[in-house]
């Protein structure tokens, strides 16, 4: 089955993502496990038709049921509490952390120039540290960078807005249990670089 949908937008309601300055913050909000991101990589590391280690009702330790459930939990849809935000504040980007994960925040430095990002709380979840376990065990490493590049690793959406609206917005996206926390800022580096693990990693 294919679904496609159609709509319109004022452009007085249009987030060019052209106003983003140095020092405003970057809002994420909680994914519900892989999403889109990088199925086809999970699957070569984790089911053993792909060349991986398990079955698909396999449970392995660190995880609460059986892998295939794991890896398509169905993804988070953030239309709502993205649209009641947008209704009260000026929302300056907004990046859906899918396919290319946090280096599809580059769109927004080709709208805002001389701007870049430092991402700083991670909070995956534990299918992914297991991937990269497991890539280990199997002889195909998954880098700390790959990951990064590949799995939304814990954050589903991203709103960029200016600093004295971060703890209103925060609480508004949490009375529609959308699980928002900071989880970066922006800078003038002109570049994308992510604090996990103690270690700087420039995108």
């Amino acid at each position: 089955m294919v679904v496609a949908s159609i709509g319109e937008v004022a452009k007085k309601d249009i987030v060019y993502g052209n106003q983003i300055k140095s020092g405003d913050i970057v809002i994420g909000l909680r994914s519900s496990g892989i999403h889109s991101n990088g199925i086809s990589l999970a699957r070569k590391i984790l089911f053993k038709q792909w060349g991986g280690k398990y079955e698909p009702y396999d449970a392995p330790d660190g995880l609460n049921r059986e892998i295939v459930f794991e890896v398509l939990e169905p993804m988070r849809i953030y239309v709502k509490p993205i649209m009641n935000v947008l209704k009260e504040f000026e929302v300056k980007g907004l990046v859906h952390i899918t396919g290319d994960a946090y280096s599809k925040f580059n769109r927004l430095m080709e709208f805002s120039k001389g701007i870049g990002f430092e991402f700083n709380n991670f909070k995956p979840q534990p299918i992914f540290q297991l991937i990269q376990e497991i890539s280990k065990e199997l002889k195909k490493p998954i880098t700390d960078e790959e990951m990064l590049k590949t799995f939304n690793m814990g954050w589903g959406f991203a709103i960029v807005c200016k600093p004295e609206d971060k703890d209103n917005i925060i609480d508004g996206l949490n009375k529609s249990n959308a699980e928002a926390e900071p989880i970066g800022k922006v800078n003038t580096s002109e570049k994308i670089v992510a604090v996990w693990k103690k270690k700087v990693l420039i995108q």
